[in-house]
């Protein structure tokens, strides 16, 4: 049973701050820094300390004013924009619990939300939002505020008689242990469980974030663009952190324009998911090969992964290796660099694994992606790879305060001053021992601590055989072809192992029935293949006709695959796998 504790000092013990104390302690050490800057007329605009500052009190007072009492719950529908920071900040500094839904949620996903959190209030970013949120079958709140439609100007005007020290004294009267947020998971199985967040859980996660990271967030001149949904934990720890440490902020949630806005932004470090930095990659390969310089852009890829990997040796990159990464340098990889703002050496990544191969290749071209592993339980990050301790195919060592072990079944067991309050509404979902909680991931741990995931507990399938199968082993290599968007292994108490795979259109834009596409596909499945044994190999396989996405009900938004809706909207597809 392997173990890794946390490294460096602990956090969240003694802690009685809140999170309304980190935008204070700048507004009195650097008012007129720039802290975020936001996006006007096509223009970024920098925003001081001081004027964030003024603008989420003056939304506080006007909470307090609409009767929102210390405590209550405030929900939040909307994509990430910079107004959804000032709103997280006011409705702490109104001493309430913020309740963030995405704006991607099905109504049934809303209504589930707002009955089991019940909020006071909502804010909706359009007013179709707003429309949603009335007429779902559930009681409504107090009040629906608009962001497009005047909502933050109309709760101004409403708190302009409200004293800047009824704000103060609700900040004041915070403790750590009280409940900040309450973030509801994706839901792969099942309708949502809302994680109970405390400022305690929040204030160690950020201090061990930075204690861990200082290269991304505390170089001079540090800033990142968040992207991903705000809903989201992982991406609200990235902004509380760089409000906390002084790192510029910015927000879009234009995808579609993301290249444009990273190059005008020029963030010193992102965070993205796997898929959006092997969707960089296959763009970057599809465009080679369209100029006719394929070729190039494939010796350019095996230089940038030989490159990384040496830097792990005793001897490092050789002469020669050297002057071929410094050829590419010029010819592909300072053009890789510049697409994603030329400034950035830093990334994190989470939510599924990146691949070795991948992260040797970003390493290579200079871009450092430094994968990391955590859950809404955990306030998003347990473990991370840090700059100065690295290993490939982990999700590197628990931050401080944190501890991980690995159960005799496998499964990783964590706990830590990160480690969430439980369920709101629903205790006996959380499975704690001893201060443990069952994360439901397998696990290895080495002896030096880094953490290795290596497939879902509940995932696991036996076949007919008794063979037991990790379905992310295979999943993980089949998806890292550019052709392949996703891909479910299936074959629980089947006579072997299948798959059924969907194919990225932005990368095959040809017939689905071309023989091309099938041998391409075919050469991922035995890629995969080559990682496992021959009776855990995928025999079989299925093209599907559609991708699954977050808004077909297929994938979260952190574009986990809902394994059970797939199972049950494709059973027939499933069995003719295994009867023809």
């Amino acid at each position: 049973m392997g173990q890794s504790p946390g490294h460096g000092a602990r956090y969240g013990a003694g802690d009685t701050s809140n999170i309304t104390d980190d935008l204070l302690d700048r507004l009195r050490t650097a008012p007129d820094a720039v802290a975020l800057s936001r996006l006007e007329g096509g223009s970024w605009v920098d925003v001081t300390v001081r004027d964030f500052h003024r603008e989420v009190v003056d939304i506080a007072r006007g909470l307090i004013a609409a009767g929102i009492q210390a405590g209550d719950r405030v929900a939040l529908l909307s994509r990430t924009r910079y107004e959804w920071s000032v709103l997280d900040y006011a409705i702490w500094f109104a001493g309430a619990v913020s309740v963030p839904i995405y704006e991607t949620s099905s109504d049934e996903q809303i209504e589930w939300i707002l009955r089991d959190s019940t909020p006071v209030a909502c804010w909706a970013e359009t007013g179709e939002h707003a429309d949603r949120i009335r007429s779902v079958d559930a009681e409504s709140p107090r009040h629906v505020w608009c962001i497009d439609n005047g909502g933050l100007r109309e709760v101004r005007q409403l708190g302009s008689n409200i004293d800047a020290g009824a704000v103060q004294q609700r900040c004041a009267d915070i403790t750590a242990d009280d409940l900040a947020t309450i973030v509801y998971t994706s839901g792969t199985t099942g309708p949502p469980k809302g994680c109970m967040l405390t400022h305690r859980n929040f204030r160690a996660e950020i201090g061990g974030a930075l204690e861990a990271l200082p290269e991304l967030f505390e170089r001079e001149h540090s800033s990142t663009l968040l992207f991903l949904p705000l809903a989201h934990v992982f991406a609200r720890i990235i902004e509380l952190g760089a409000i906390r440490a002084g790192a510029r902020l910015g927000h879009t949630s234009d995808i579609a324009n993301l290249t444009e806005l990273l190059q005008e932004f020029q963030p010193t470090f992102i965070l993205a998911v796997p898929r959006v930095f092997e969707k960089v990659y296959n763009a970057a390969s599809q465009k080679a090969y369209a100029d006719n310089r394929g070729q190039i852009f494939d010796r350019a890829t095996q230089t940038a992964i030989a490159y990384s990997r040496a830097l792990d040796s005793k001897r490092g990159p050789g002469l020669w290796l050297r002057v071929r990464h410094k050829i590419f340098d010029r010819l592909v990889f300072s053009k890789l660099r510049a697409s994603l703002g030329g400034r950035a050496e830093y990334a994190i990544s989470g939510g599924a694994p990146l691949g070795e191969r991948l992260g040797h290749f970003y390493r290579g071209i200079g871009l450092t992606v430094l994968e990391g592993y955590g859950l809404t339980e955990t306030t998003a990050a347990l473990s991370v790879n840090t700059p100065s301790h690295t290993r490939m195919g982990t999700v590197g060592r628990p931050l401080a305060g944190a501890e991980a072990l690995v159960g005799d079944d496998g499964e990783l067991h964590v706990r830590g001053p990160q480690l969430f309050a439980g369920y709101w509404n629903n205790p006996e979902a959380a499975s704690f021992s001893d201060g443990w909680f069952a994360t439901g991931d397998l696990a290895e741990i080495d002896d030096d601590g880094y953490i290795r995931i290596t497939g879902r507990k509940k995932e696991v399938l036996v076949t007919a055989g008794g063979k037991n199968v990790i379905p992310s082993v295979l999943e993980d290599r089949v998806r890292a072809n550019p052709v392949v968007s996703q891909c479910l292994v299936v074959g629980d108490g089947k006579p072997f192992v299948a798959a059924l795979v969907t194919i990225d259109r932005d990368v095959w834009t040809g017939n689905l029935n071309d023989p091309k596409l099938r041998e391409e596909v075919q050469k991922a499945v035995d890629d995969a293949n080559t990682q496992v044994s021959k009776a855990e190999s995928i025999r079989k396989f299925d093209i599907l006709n559609d991708d699954w996405t977050e808004e077909n009900g297929y994938l979260t938004p952190s574009y986990k695959v809902k394994r059970n809706a797939v199972l049950h909207d494709y059973s027939d597809t499933i069995e003719a796998l295994f009867s023809r």
